[in-house]
């Protein structure tokens, strides 16, 4: 896919779709923000990865400096449209002369490299796009089929089952497979939780993860239109068939209630 084209036009479509939304308007995917925060968190976002990826950022001290650096929110509607415009520009030129295989940082250990980057925000981009719509009121646009699939790739194998303290246990709960009607995608997942007691606040943790799983027998089923898996396995909504043991339901929905971190 030419991710950059995505990122474009995803990000121009939710900018347009926020210019003609009230800034006070909640963000039901995200309840604590309002149109106005959702427009500053892309901008931020774009301009933060853009400068990761052009200051050849590969330490925690780098991105300290880019953080302390970033410009303050705009106060208007106006001048917020106009950053987050530059925002996507900027990380498109970055993104337009790096090859995917160069050392970049990332908060994803394991993948270090402008690649993550150029995948994360084609999802970054599009999903924000959904919530603009949402926010709006509006139906939701469609998503490119290798766009959602990567988008649940992405879920899988990153955003779900990153990073667990090192302190912590890990218990598998269930196997599961996710099935794209349309497409006839599949996905083997291995359904789970991390848990105990925070050294340093006392705090009792219990944290569900997932991660893609290279065998076993699946005891739940989640069947749907890959548009539709994407938006669920990123809390977006999407109309889903679960089928299954309770035990493995019970997994599924206990990683889709943590939300997307």
């Amino acid at each position: 896919m030419d991710r950059e084209a995505i990122i474009r036009a995803e990000s121009d479509a939710f900018a347009r779709v926020l210019a003609e939304t009230a800034g006070d308007a909640p963000v039901p995917t995200c309840p604590e923000w309002t149109a106005d925060d959702l427009l500053w968190h892309l901008t931020e976002v774009q301009l933060f990865w853009a400068a990761v990826l052009g200051r050849d950022a590969r330490t925690d001290a780098d991105v300290e400096a880019i953080e302390q650096s970033q410009p303050a929110r705009p106060t208007t509607s106006g001048d917020s449209l106009a950053l987050r415009q530059r925002a996507t520009a900027a990380l498109l030129e970055q993104l337009g002369s790096l090859d995917d295989t160069l050392p970049r940082w990332s908060w994803f250990e394991k993948d270090q490299t402008v690649g993550f980057t150029r995948r994360m925000q084609t999802y970054e981009a599009t999903m924000h796009r959904v919530d603009a719509e949402l926010t709006a009121g509006r139906p939701i646009s469609p998503i490119e089929s290798d766009v959602a699939a990567g988008a649940v790739d992405h879920a899988v194998d990153v955003m779900w089952g990153g990073w667990m303290p090192d302190w912590a246990q890990y218990e598998s709960r269930a196997v599961g497979e996710f099935v794209a009607t349309d497409t006839g995608g599949r996905w083997l997942v291995e359904f789970g939780h991390w848990f105990g007691t925070g050294p340093e606040s006392g705090k009792e943790f219990d944290e569900g993860m997932a991660f893609r799983a290279e065998n076993g027998t699946p005891r739940v089923t989640v069947s749907a239109p890959v548009t539709d898996l994407a938006l669920w396995s990123w809390v977006r909504g999407g109309s889903v068939e679960i089928t299954g043991d309770a035990e493995g339901r019970a997994a599924v929905d206990a990683m889709i209630t943590r939300g997307m971190p």
